[in-house]
Formats: structure tokens, C-alpha cells, sequence
């Protein structure tokens, strides 16, 4: 390592320890911001200390990098991560400068799984390799970042070229994963679970993205879909079509929006959160576990493990109020929260939270593609909404249908929110930051008790 890398080490763990154990924050970009800053190289200076594993794509990194962890950790392995979510350049330096790695109780090398921003994918490999990149789903997200989708594809590829012996494991189930554009090895994970038999032909809804065949851009044809672009898919003007799948989810048992039951391979397992599209990131957690050996009963007692992930799904008890938090930040991941939503029993309320900061993305038109209007068709008795951009949510849910009970424009408001409620559990719904500022009054008041 040379002076000027390990400059940039100290500094990286000094200032995480200033603002992690003095001050009590996060302290987890400013460090790598610092150490980037003295040596734009550092990065490399720790490739051998472990394996990188690499998670990327529209939705899911934050729970799929929490379950490859657990994964891991069940099949023996030391495992460094970014649990915060922290997940541009900055946040993985931070992470990789300033936490340390244990040898790992089987003997192999330790594992480093991160959580990377889609659009940070080159940058991070041009300064180290990843052995395995994780392909979540490419959804149209944060467009004043990031654009159309098939240029949020071609920024991640451009980071796959860069590792040339990486393997990616990605979901076959979406097109536009499977262009074909990169060199890699594969690994293929989606779901199987519709018997031939039950095959029908058909297409995506309409103001569904992501269903253009890449040989000939015409519409791909769908034997299901289990939700947005994702399904088994293909071209009826050439052999273009689904990959052959080397994981699959082979049954769906039970879903409530507390939990899932599936079975993948043949094998049983269970998750303590809800919704379809958090299969898809247990599906590749299991992936990813497979290729690094662990085995399937060590890969159940990791999903059986009851902990929360923060601000993904997390369930609080607000005192008689049961309280579930949920990310929403694009239309398709708004859908996948309303399909989860559509799925409770109970009578709740929906409390809306909406900000438009650089990490929200700052272009709030995405809301009007949300269906809002499927919860007609729920057990939801109330509507609130709160947030910087409080008076957009509010507006698009008014011309869904919906007599807004109550607005809460400051976050300093979110207790009353909770406790205004008519019905005993509530479900928010917020924006990245918005998620944040609602954990912080949370912590503060003595609900959330650990930091993310």
C-alpha cells in the first residue's frame, strides 16, 4: 500500500471514528468522500482482501444485499456490507476503508457485499472487481438522473465490461437484462412456478417499459408475468426468448404483508416480509449463495432469521398503532407496495410521504403513473399524506378518488400522524428521504432504538 493510500485509509477510519462513536451518525460517505478525495486509486489497494460481490438495479439492492449477507454469514463466510444504503462511490469507500475484516470460521476469503448505485458501476469497477455482479430489474427511476431505462442499462454494462471475469447473476425474467451486450459468464435466476399447461399469450399492460425485444424492438409476447416487464417472455418474429434458468422459484405457497412462502428449487422457504417482488430478491440471494457453496438448509436459516430491513419493510408498534414502513420511489415499485397492500385483511390507513431531494430523484411526475386508484379495491379506510412535496401526493390521491383525511406537511408531525390514525395499523409509504427524517423523529422518540 503505498503513502498516499495509506493516508487516505487513516483519514477514512479517523473521520468515521469522529462521526460514528463521538458524534453518533451515520458516518458513512463523508469518510470514503475524504479518502477518494487524497488518493482516487485507495480502492484498489484492498482488492485482496476479500471477494467483491456487487448488487445493482432499480429496486431491491437494499434487501437483496441484506439477504446475500445473512447467506453468507449462515454458509461460514466473514461479510463486510453497506447496510445503510449507502451506495454511491463515496458510501462503498467508506465501507470498505473503514470496516474491518475477519478471517472467515470456514478457512475462505471474506466477502465484501455491496450495494451499489446504478450509475456508480463504473466508477467502483475501474477501481476494483467485483467477482460477481447481482442484476436486480431496471425500472424507469429517478429519470433526472439516470434517463430512459436503456441508458441506465448501458451505464451498468459499461461497469461490467470493466471486469471481464466477474460472473453476473441476474434475473432472466427481465428483457431488458438479457441483451446480451456484455461477455460475462451467467448465472439466471426467475420464476417457474406456472405449469406449461397454464402457458397463455400475452402482453405486458400498456405504460409498461422494458418490453422491446433487442433484436428487432417489437413487442415481446408473455407466457405470465409476475409483475411490470417481468415474466417468462418471448419474440414472435424471432427465436428471441427468456434464457433457460439455472435458480428458479418453483412454487408460491402463501403471501401476506408480513410474510412469503415459496419454495425454490423444490426447496420450502419462508421470508418475514411481504410482497412478490421481495421473492425476486430472496431468489437472488439464494443465487448467490448457491455459487458460493452454501447449502440450502444453511441459505433457510438465513431467511428464517427475523430480523428487519431498514426502511424497506419495517413494522413498529406506535403505541396502540401497528406501524409498517415501506420505500416507494417509482411507479413500479408504488405497485409492487399496492399489490403487497391489497393483500391485508385488516382495515388500515395509508399515510403518503413524498420529498423530491437529489437521492428521491427531483422529478415528482412519476406519482401520476402509480395506480393509486387499485386501492379502491382494498380494505384501506383512510388517506393522509405528509412530506416536502406533501401538496403533489396530496393532488394526485384527491384525483384518484380519495377524501384526504389529514395532511402533515413536517415530519416533526409523523406521531400525530400515526396516532390521528382511524384504524389500528397504518401503512407509510415515503420516499427515500422522507424515510429518513421519519426514522429520525422515530429514534428520537424512542420507537427506532438502532441506527441503519
Amino acid at each position: 500500500m503505498s503513502l498516499k493510500s495509506q493516508l487516505a485509509k487513516f483519514t477514512a477510519q479517523s473521520s468515521h471514528f469522529v462521526l460514528h462513536d463521538i458524534l453518533k451518525r451515520g458516518g458513512t460517505s463523508l469518510p470514503g468522500k475524504l479518502a477518494v478525495t487524497i488518493d482516487p486509486d485507495v480502492l484498489s489497494s484492498v482488492q485482496a482482501d476479500f471477494d467483491l460481490v456487487v448488487v445493482t438495479g432499480t429496486n431491491g439492492k437494499t434487501l437483496t444485499t441484506a439477504l446475500i449477507t445473512r447467506i453468507l454469514k449462515a454458509g461460514g463466510y466473514s461479510v463486510i456490507t453497506n447496510p445503510s444504503g449507502s451506495n454511491m462511490v463515496q458510501g462503498v469507500a467508506g465501507t470498505l476503508l473503514t470496516t474491518k475484516v475477519e478471517p472467515s470460521p470456514n478457512g475462505k476469503k471474506p466477502i465484501a457485499v455491496l450495494e451499489v448505485d446504478e450509475a456508480n458501476v463504473l466508477s467502483l469497477t475501474k477501481a476494483i472487481k467485483p467477482k460477481y455482479f447481482v442484476l436486480s430489474n431496471l425500472f424507469r427511476d429517478q429519470m433526472d438522473r439516470y434517463g430512459e431505462i436503456y441508458t441506465t442499462y448501458d451505464k451498468i454494462i459499461n461497469g461490467i465490461n470493466e471486469a471481464p471475469d466477474a460472473t453476473v447473476i441476474m434475473n432472466a425474467d427481465s428483457p431488458i437484462l438479457a441483451r446480451g451486450t456484455f461477455k460475462n459468464k451467467r448465472l439466471y435466476f426467475g420464476f417457474d412456478h406456472v405449469k406449461e399447461a397454464d402457458y397463455k399469450d400475452m402482453k405486458a399492460p400498456n405504460n409498461t417499459d422494458g418490453i422491446l425485444s433487442p433484436t428487432d424492438n417489437s413487442v415481446l409476447h408473455y407466457n405470465f408475468i409476475t409483475y411490470a416487464n417481468l415474466g417468462k417472455y418471448f419474440s414472435t418474429t424471432d427465436d428471441f426468448a427468456r434464457p433457460a434458468l439455472d435458480v428458479a422459484v418453483t412454487d408460491l405457497a402463501e403471501l401476506t404483508p408480513k410474510s412469503s412462502a415459496f419454495s425454490i428449487d423444490g426447496n420450502p422457504y419462508e421470508i418475514a416480509i411481504g410482497g412478490l417482488y421481495n421473492i425476486y430478491n430472496a431468489l437472488a440471494a439464494y443465487t448467490v449463495g448457491k455459487a458460493f457453496a452454501v447449502t440450502p438448509e444453511q441459505i433457510k436459516t438465513a431467511f428464517e432469521e427475523n430480523k428487519q430491513i431498514f426502511g424497506r419493510q419495517e413494522s413498529l408498534k406506535i403505541g396502540d398503532k401497528e406501524l409498517t414502513i415501506l420505500l416507494i420511489k417509482n411507479p413500479v415499485g408504488t405497485n409492487t407496495v399496492i399489490d403487497m397492500m391489497e393483500t391485508e385483511k385488516d382495515p388500515f390507513t395509508f399515510l403518503a410521504m413524498l420529498n423530491a431531494n437529489y437521492a428521491d430523484g427531483i422529478d415528482t411526475s412519476w406519482i401520476w403513473d402509480a395506480e393509486f386508484e387499485r386501492l379502491h379495491d382494498s380494505n384501506m379506510q383512510a388517506v393522509m399524506t405528509g412530506g416536502e412535496r406533501y401538496k403533489d401526493i396530496t393532488v394526485r390521491l384527491k384525483m384518484a378518488g380519495y377524501d384526504i383525511n389529514e395532511t402533515f406537511p413536517k415530519t416533526e408531525q409523523i406521531i400525530d400522524a400515526i396516532e390521528e390514525a382511524p384504524t389500528k395499523k397504518v401503512y407509510l409509504a415515503a420516499t427515500y428521504t422522507a424515510m429518513l427524517q421519519v426514522r429520525a423523529v422515530l429514534m428520537d422518540k424512542g420507537y427506532i432504538k438502532e441506527e441503519f
